[in-house]
């Protein structure tokens, strides 16, 4: 029976994933985590094999979170279940440390196929995100331009799309105010935007905000 432990942000997420789990009789679920502070205090302590993470929480969170977990509990294997369908930002994932990324809209028995075979030290990603990465590499002269800034940068810009402040997105990331706005800089040239306000429009057109929250982790 492989060990699992749960976090997400949503109370209801975290409840359908542990029925899912304990309906199957293959997994144990042995924890649960509610903000990126209790996630990272869970992957200390716990002896689980797997973590389901959702990206989107208070605190330190996204691709930060990812890397982080995997510095607490190398052997801890972390499959993303998020609402971005993008092939840019689960290549970001992977990078950052995660085995597995899927949708919070695909079928349970997709979840159950994840789960096994991430908790099991295998690789998972869906078939259409696999279509997504394959078309990506046959296209990379035609990126578009938030898939072509750096891993930290794409954050950033996802934090300004939001609505976050230079200070708040500081305060988040860890960083200074000047590098923040340095990165806000670079991704306005790479973007060929204007200003923040462009930048938000781009967002919105390109489908890069989680959906009901305006936050796209």
């Amino acid at each position: 029976m492989i060990k699992v432990a749960i976090s997400d942000a949503h109370g209801v997420v975290r409840e359908g994933l542990h029925a899912i789990l304990r309906c199957s009789g293959d997994f144990s679920v042995v924890g649960e985590a509610v903000d990126g502070a209790s996630t990272l205090e869970l992957a200390r302590t716990t002896d689980a094999a797997l973590l389901t993470l959702g990206l989107l929480m208070p605190g330190i969170h996204g691709l930060d979170l990812i890397s982080l977990i995997k510095n607490e509990n190398p052997a801890l294997r972390v499959l993303v279940v998020t609402m971005r369908a993008e092939e840019s930002f689960a290549a970001r994932a992977f990078k950052a440390g995660a085995s597995g990324y899927i949708t919070k809209n695909c079928s349970a028995t997709e979840f159950l196929d994840a789960a096994r075979k991430v908790g099991a030290g295998g690789v998972y990603v869906s078939v259409a995100m696999a279509d997504e990465f394959a078309h990506g590499l046959a296209d990379m002269g035609s990126a578009l331009p938030h898939q072509r800034l750096s891993a930290r940068e794409f954050e950033v810009f996802l934090l300004i799309a939001a609505g976050e402040s230079v200070a708040g997105i500081a305060e988040k990331l860890g960083l200074s105010a000047k590098t923040v706005s340095t990165h806000r800089t670079r991704i306005l040239e790479k973007s060929s935007l204007a200003n923040d306000a462009a930048l938000v429009r781009y967002a919105v057109h390109h489908s890069l905000f989680e959906d009901d929250s305006r936050e796209a982790l």
